[in-house]
């Protein structure tokens, strides 16, 4: 993963993107400076950044959700379920798409089948997200330049269309003799590997990829736990394939959070919710990554915000009394990838999978996951080894329940946007999960309202908004 600061004139690559969510395309004639033809390395860079810049994006919206933010203000929209304006993240999502979808198009008339490969990722994944968040959305119709309001696929042939897009990338990605390899400073992924390695990570990403859209509908009668199992197999075999972006106009996005507490322009606030997961309350052990995570308040204890409450009494004070996001953490360097996927993820999406029919492998892949993510944070191997070897944790292949597998997964996928995803799978049933206080709705929030911007353009195909409580077909 590249680890370097982004020169400002990068983002003039951007291509033929999207002015709203209703009208896709500039007219380019309009504006002589505009970059009417770009390249392959320069869609390549472009939709690579706009891929980590999203997953940030996307996690920041929902990490109210579940917890692992909170906000110092009561009855704060972010934690209360109210209904937000998301059209920033929705025209991003689609500004994204539209980039990778000219990176396909060139890419497909020079024949060169590793950028197809991750132009097919970049539209799977950030497809996902729209499809995760609000359901249906365009894509089908979005870029046809002479439809302005392009209709709406259905949640499900969203679901489809990622998942084909990934098999195709994986088609691609396994072809040899590509006629053009990657350019390595455009891949802001992969880009410090070798050529060959680079193919042969983005193909492991392109498993990874598929293992999560595939354990997605681990409710829906169509789940697959051995397709799932077959993409893991596939997939990442250690942290260093791990899937990030390490690009930035000036540092790590969760940095800048970060940053701002120090500067008392506070933010990032961390929900008690997420403090007692891992300080010991609820659990009964302590979690070395909450060290790794936060620092201790002022009054030299771990406390977090009630989500819904606000910070706790006097209030509205800047004394560092509750934790916060650390500028102290593996996540919140300058240069800390932004993490998309991560072999910690995956040993856990194994482990659920196999559970059923084969618990020894459920177990080992469980306990590797919590290895996996503890290396990540930087956790000692003295400390590390504690853990593992703790009853609560150590249970063995007969005692290992989903539940200790969604435990440990919220954990591993702290500031991930997957993070909801697993929520609703799971039905928030986290221990000691609780409703956030002066709620708006009667219970958990399941999908986001369509945003006003979409609605305002192309309104006449938005569908009938929904309440925020209703499932998407996959969550039923």
């Amino acid at each position: 993963m590249r680890k370097i600061l982004i020169n400002t004139l990068f983002l003039t690559f951007l291509a033929f993107g999207l002015q709203s969510c209703s009208k896709y395309f500039d007219d380019l004639a309009d504006n002589p400076n505009q970059v009417t033809e770009p390249t392959l390395a320069s869609l390549l860079s472009t939709s690579t950044y706009k891929m980590g810049i999203n997953s940030y994006s996307a996690a920041s919206a929902i990490v109210p959700f579940v917890q692992y933010t909170a906000s110092p203000s009561a009855s704060a929209a972010s934690d209360t379920y109210q209904t937000q304006n998301f059209t920033g993240l929705w025209d991003a999502l689609y500004f994204a798409m539209a980039d990778a979808n000219e990176l396909k198009k060139l890419a497909i008339s020079l024949e060169a089948s590793e950028y197809i490969g991750v132009a097919n990722l970049m539209l799977a994944y950030n497809l996902g997200i729209v499809h995760d968040y609000w359901g249906s959305g365009p894509f089908s119709k979005a870029f046809d330049v002479s439809n302005i309001y392009p209709e709406y696929d259905s949640p499900e042939t969203l679901y489809a269309t990622a998942v084909q897009l990934v098999d195709e990338a994986i088609v691609e990605f396994s072809k040899s003799g590509s006629s053009m390899a990657l350019d390595a400073n455009s891949d802001l992924i992969y880009g410090t590997a070798s050529a060959a390695t680079r193919r042969t990570q983005w193909l492991k990403f392109a498993h990874a990829l598929k293992a999560r859209l595939l354990i997605k509908v681990s409710k829906h009668s169509s789940f697959n736990p051995n397709a799932v199992l077959a993409a893991v197999e596939n997939s990442f075999t250690s942290n260093a394939d791990d899937a990030g972006m390490a690009t930035f106009t000036v540092r790590n996005n969760w940095a800048g959070v970060a940053n701002s507490n120090l500067l008392q322009s506070l933010g990032g606030w961390l929900s008690e919710q997420l403090i007692e997961h891992l300080d010991g309350t609820t659990y009964g052990v302590f979690d070395p990554r909450l060290p790794k995570i936060t620092d201790l308040t002022v009054d030299g204890i771990y406390i977090g915000t009630v989500n819904g409450a606000g910070n706790r009494l006097p209030g509205a004070n800047t004394r560092h009394d509750e934790c916060y996001i650390s500028r102290n953490s593996p996540w919140t360097s300058d240069n800390a990838p932004l993490l998309i996927v991560t072999y910690a993820e995956l040993k856990f999406i194994e482990a659920e999978a196999a559970l059923a029919t084969n618990p020894a492998r459920a177990y080992t892949a469980y306990l590797e996951g919590i290895s996996a993510n503890m290396d990540r944070f930087q956790v000692s191997a003295e400390d590390k080894a504690a853990y593992l070897s703790n009853p609560v944790v150590a249970v063995g292949a007969s005692n290992l329940t989903i539940d200790l597998i969604f435990k440990e997964k919220y954990v591993a996928t702290y500031l991930n946007f997957e993070a909801w995803n697993d929520a609703r799978r799971h039905d928030y049933q986290y221990k000691d999960f609780t409703m956030p206080e002066n709620a708006a709705l009667s219970t958990y929030i399941r999908r986001l309202d369509y945003p006003q911007g979409e609605v305002t353009k192309n309104g006449n195909n938005v569908p009938a908004e929904v309440p925020r409580t209703t499932r998407l077909w996959w969550d039923q």
